[in-house]
């Protein structure tokens, strides 16, 4: 949004949110892409959590440079972050996941039932999933964020599912976090 209300106002500072072509039979035609093997784990993981009174976003960024998997907000609060992982060598190629922990009270690695879990650190959770569902297997845990990092937190995530539901609303906009 611009800083000038005014232009705001005025229509100015809206045209550059939409391309010109945004709302045109061929835009909103456009097929979808196939899910990712990650993202069909994220979504068992979220099926899963929903059921706990969970809710979550998926590929969340709580700092520069950082962007979990999923991203879940308990009923009283809490948060977690789930990182999918759908091979061994996506494993392995993972190295940001430790400066995942400042910004969870809990961390947990999502995986198949065929992912070799003696690869897993076991400082952290682990989540079987599927495209359906998922089961937490090992409990990661508990280290509560301070109180002013999950104020940030909560107020991202509240941002972050707000933009989430403007695009699923209106998929030609385009918005920025």
């Amino acid at each position: 949004m611009p800083d000038d209300w005014d232009e705001w106002e005025k229509g100015t500072g809206r045209a550059a949110a939409l391309p010109e072509d945004a709302l045109s039979a061929e835009a909103l035609a456009r097929p979808r892409a196939e899910p990712l093997p990650g993202q069909i784990l994220a979504r068992g993981v979220c099926r899963h959590l929903l059921g706990h009174g969970f809710v979550s976003v998926e590929e969340f960024v709580p700092a520069p440079g950082l962007r979990v998997d999923v991203m879940a907000m308990g009923p009283k609060g809490e948060i977690w972050v789930i990182e999918c992982k759908s091979s061994r060598a996506d494993f392995t190629s993972d190295r940001k996941w430790q400066g995942y922990l400042e910004y969870c009270d809990r961390y947990f690695w999502a995986v198949d039932d065929a992912f070799p879990l003696e690869l897993l650190p076991e400082e952290t959770g682990i989540i079987i999933a599927d495209g359906y569902d998922a089961e937490i297997v090992t409990m990661a845990p508990e280290t509560r964020l301070a109180g002013a990092r999950r104020k940030s937190m909560l107020q991202k995530f509240a941002r972050h599912a707000a933009l989430r539901w403007h695009k699923a609303r209106d998929p030609a906009i385009s918005l920025s976090s």
